[in-house]
């Protein structure tokens, strides 16, 4: 095991030093929130198939592939579908808003009624989803070191923490990057064909195993729409995800790449079930269905390849955890802190002071340190991750959709909406039980109830705050002529100090 240990201790300190590297490009709120908006293609569709493949997609995707045989792809399968409709349909647009956060949306479609109820809403998502991708930690150093649950979840909490604070979406990109090439060598080029081989090959499969392991729908019709609703729909609005496609060069990289980034999940959930599939072949009896990733690569994996293998896990684990910590972290300071203080930034305001680098970097920290706590004193990720979706899609998948599908929505609409399907999700919650299919379901009825009502019962949004939403939308907004020029100021002074070489995906100019 000195190779494997090796070669994970190796993988956390290229973590450790890219975020280094990326503080030294985090120069204004545009590059440490979302990288400067400068993404090309390449990087693009890796950080942000990184993003959404977490822990419960490569760990939890081989364990439903153990229990339901191939059809265990759904849950992952329906995460892809999600990116590519995001991506096919609504990402130029949002790219080309020029925001930060969902409710920065919210507040220029509805005239800035909408911002603290929905990143509330949107704080508590991010937060309950960074902790699941926390608790999975505990998993990953158990295996690979033997320690103790909170020591394990300290340590694995404390690096991210530690790349995120320092470079922001910067760092949080170039270790995605890396994490996606691992997680390629890793999964699928290395365990898929292993666990196959190991296994006598499909033909051997198929004889050992019932007929229903086979069956595309063998999970059931229900799962599957449960995982549309949740997931699917999840993808479209979640702030984790947005993020990230603020991050892009344009909207054509936000439309394209995002595709890609969908379409290599898609394969990503067929494989999870196909490994899952041959681990039911090796080890029929184990105890439960999600040590079957790390049963099978314990035992049938050589040295080296092991070690492997077990960082692209903890490369799974740690790409989610840290999208969702600064997705986290910018909600509670723009949306939530800033509004209170009364000191939230107009659209198309200037940005890049070193002020807001500074309390950005310290709510990634205290977020972070929070996260760590949560995630020590749960101890179900499936309940929490469950907690996460029910409140996204019950709570924001009206009010967002509806604000860019539907002219007559109004902020009383979707604040009703918000309010309205947030709290029959968590009463519903509190009497079903939280991973009853109840609440989504209704929760998510009664918010487009409430805003379809409550829209056409009052006035419609006025006309002037509309102009400006359109405008937005079409990619014409006079603030971002001063928003570049501050950007190339900073970059400029910048450029007197030593730089390293720029990223991949990155365009000349701004190298």
């Amino acid at each position: 095991m000195a190779v494997d240990y090796t070669v994970i201790v190796v993988y956390l300190a290229g973590m450790l030093a890219m975020g280094w590297w990326g503080m030294r490009r985090a120069r204004s709120k545009s590059e440490f929130l979302v990288a400067g908006r400068r993404l090309g293609p390449w990087m693009y569709s890796g950080t942000m198939a990184a993003i959404v493949l977490g822990g419960a997609s490569t760990i939890g995707g081989v364990g439903l592939g153990y229990k339901f045989g191939l059809s265990g792809a759904w849950m992952v399968f329906t995460i892809g579908l999600g990116l590519l409709a995001l991506s096919v349909f609504f990402s130029a647009r949002i790219a080309r808003l020029k925001v930060y956060t969902v409710s920065e949306m919210l507040d220029l479609r509805y005239g800035g009624r909408a911002g603290v109820i929905s990143g509330v809403v949107m704080w508590a998502y991010t937060l309950m989803l960074a902790v699941t991708s926390t608790i999975a930690y505990a998993t990953i150093f158990d295996v690979l070191f033997d320690l103790d649950r909170t020591l394990a979840i300290v340590l694995g909490g404390s690096i991210v923490v530690a790349y995120s604070a320092l470079g922001g979406m910067w760092s949080i990109t170039l270790t995605d990057m890396v994490q996606f090439v691992v997680k390629t060598i890793g999964v699928l080029l290395l365990l898929l064909p292993i666990a196959v081989v190991k296994a006598g090959g499909f033909a051997e499969m198929r004889d050992r195993l019932p007929d229903d392991y086979f069956a595309p729908l063998g999970i059931g019709g229900e799962t599957i729409f449960t995982y549309v609703l949740i997931y699917t729909f999840g993808m479209l609005i979640g702030q984790d995800i947005w993020q990230r496609v603020f991050t892009a060069r344009d909207d054509k990289v936000a439309r394209w790449g995002g595709t890609v980034a969908g379409t290599y999940c898609l394969v990503y959930a067929v494989a999870g079930a196909v490994i899952g599939t041959a681990a039911k072949v090796m080890y029929p009896d184990l105890a439960a269905a999600d040590d079957a990733f790390a049963t099978i690569v314990r035992d049938e994996l050589p040295v080296g390849v092991r070690g492997l293998v077990l960082a692209a896990a903890l490369a799974a684990v740690m790409s989610t955890s840290s999208g969702a910590l600064i997705a986290c972290a910018t909600v509670a300071n723009n949306d939530i802190w800033s509004r209170l203080r009364g000191l939230a930034p107009t659209a198309g305001a200037r940005e890049g002071a070193a002020d807001e680098v500074r309390d950005n970097r310290a709510f990634i920290v205290v977020m972070g340190v929070a996260v760590i706590a949560v995630a020590i004193a749960l101890n179900d990720v499936v309940e929490a991750l469950t907690v996460a979706y029910n409140l996204l899609v019950g709570g924001l998948l009206v009010p967002i959709l509806g604000g860019l599908l539907w002219r007559r929505g109004t902020a009383a609409g979707a604040l009703a909406s918000v309010a309205a399907g947030g709290l029959a999700v968590t009463g519903l919650m509190a009497a079903y039980g939280i991973l009853a299919t109840e609440p989504v379901y209704y929760g998510l009825l009664a918010s487009l109830a409430t805003y379809v009502v409550v829209s056409l019962c009052t006035p419609p949004t006025d006309e002037a705050v509309l102009a400006v939403w359109r405008a937005r939308l079409a990619g014409h907004d006079p603030g971002d002529a001063d928003r570049d020029a501050a950007d190339r100021g900073a970059d400029d002074r910048g450029a007197a100090e030593p730089s390293a070489p720029s990223a991949p995906g990155t365009t000349p100019a701004h190298g």
